[in-house]
């Protein structure tokens, strides 16, 4: 099992707001139908990516090669209030600022996290009743995206989930204030092994140039926790799209 660094902090409750071109859609899209994942290259010409680009996410990881000089991932996550949205696509949490992580000797300030039913990746062409993704950039404007696989284990609930689910804001555009103390440590495993890849934005525009961290150890939610989501979002995951010639890398 690798170590890793992890620093538990307390602050008040000042939002960082969601990245301005992630945050904000110019052109309805939705992940079925007529404006669903297989047209969204079509909707919008800022969304080519999404059908024309070649490091799109979300990827099946098998075949990852080992690469030593993959160093561990360090969180200094901050606890405080959250902001919940619903966007129309997604429940998008907002943390308090200051939290980030440390990957590879760059580090990535956390700017949301948001939930996917069922996952967006797959291990070896299984997908996970969920998944939640933690979206970091840092101070020259790289994203990177942590994911972490969550699957349904009955009573086994997630602390970080528990706090949040009974202020889920239930219709699109609605907005909750979590006032509870929140860390998103709640989503780091015991052992934070992880693979890793250069991918894309998962929702229109589909932006490349994103470095991926995928942990290899899934996290357990109660049934109760994947139903309240479910009967929100019965689908808001995009396909797998094609690893193509990109290398999936393992830090161990």
């Amino acid at each position: 099992m690798k170590r890793f660094s992890l620093v538990l902090l307390t602050a008040s409750a000042v939002l960082a707001g969601p990245l301005a071109a992630l945050a904000q859609d110019s052109t309805s899209w939705d992940y079925e139908g007529k404006h669903g994942a297989m047209v969204w290259g079509k909707l919008d010409p800022s969304y080519a990516a999404c059908s024309k680009g070649h490091e799109q996410s979300p990827v099946d990881i098998r075949g990852a090669r080992l690469d030593k000089a993959l160093q561990p991932l360090e969180f200094h996550y901050i606890a405080g209030s959250v902001t919940l949205q619903n966007t129309g696509h997604t429940i998008r949490a907002i943390p308090a600022r200051g939290s980030y992580m440390v990957a590879n000797g760059v580090r990535y300030d956390l700017v949301s996290f948001e939930f996917h039913h069922p996952s967006e990746g797959a291990v070896r062409g299984k997908l996970t009743d969920m998944d939640v993704d933690l979206l970091h950039k840092s101070a020259d404007g790289k994203i990177a995206i942590l994911n972490v696989q969550l699957v349904e284990d009955r009573g086994a609930a997630n602390a970080v989930m528990a706090t949040l689910w009974p202020q889920l804001p239930e219709k699109p555009g609605a907005t909750t204030k979590v006032t509870d103390m929140v860390n998103p440590a709640g989503f780091i495993p015991s052992d934070p092994g992880y693979w890793t890849y250069m991918g894309s934005l998962t929702t229109p525009p589909c932006t490349e140039g994103v470095r991926w961290f995928v942990f290899e150890q899934p996290l357990s939610i109660s049934r109760d926790q994947l139903r309240k989501f479910a009967a929100l979002y019965s689908v808001n995951s995009r396909p797998l799209q094609d690893i193509g010639k990109r290398k999936i890398e393992a830090d161990e």
